[in-house]
């Protein structure tokens, strides 16, 4: 009869050897796994991606809204009224209004329908006077004419003047068609040196 020894038991501190693991478990763990860097790479990574497309179509869509040429129908906002000092009297019409910046010359180009007061007002904010228009003098060159659109080739009668100001202050060129008696339309870049 052979003798067979008494098992011993495993030291107290020690842990107990894991069972063999089967096939099912691993790919689970293993898939498990994978989920948690996929999300823990793969979202900030598309995170990024997305708000890097979004920044560079943003700068396009800026882009061609100012490079884009013609007016826009409405009103220049406050802000760029008060900078260019384009106080638009408040009853106008066919109102319009175009914007160009770059590191030399910023202008504003308005235009606007309104009424002899109208007009009165707006040259008294801009601080000159009707009498300063000169009839027949197309104060607005065909450079700034061009960005525009604008043609002072219409029935007139045409007049206009250029208010110099002291930098920083804007200098603004005015041209007013009187063809409609008591509607002037007025025409105005402003432009400004920073």
């Amino acid at each position: 009869m052979t003798a067979s020894l008494p098992r011993q038991a495993s030291p107290p501190d020690e842990p107990p050897r894991p069972t063999e693991e089967d096939r099912r478990h691993m790919i689970r763990r293993r898939a498990l796994t994978l989920l948690i860097i996929v999300l823990l790479i793969g979202v900030p990574a598309g995170y990024l991606v997305i708000s890097a497309d979004q920044s560079r179509n943003s700068g396009k869509d800026k882009e061609e809204k100012y490079s884009a040429t013609g007016l826009t129908k409405g009103w220049p906002s406050r802000v760029q009224r008060r900078l260019y000092q384009v106080p638009v009297p408040g009853y106008s019409t066919d109102v319009a209004y175009y914007e160009t910046n770059n590191w030399k010359t910023s202008r504003l180009y308005v235009q606007f329908l309104t009424s002899d007061d109208g007009l009165d007002t707006f040259l008294k904010n801009i601080g000159t006077s009707r009498d300063a228009l000169k009839d027949d003098d197309i104060t607005i060159g065909a450079r700034d004419q061009g960005v525009v659109g604008w043609e002072f080739s219409d029935t007139g009668p045409w007049s206009g003047l250029v208010h110099r100001q002291k930098n920083p202050a804007p200098t603004q060129d005015v041209v007013v068609n009187r063809s409609r008696p008591g509607h002037p339309m007025v025409y105005v870049v402003s432009r400004t040196t920073p």
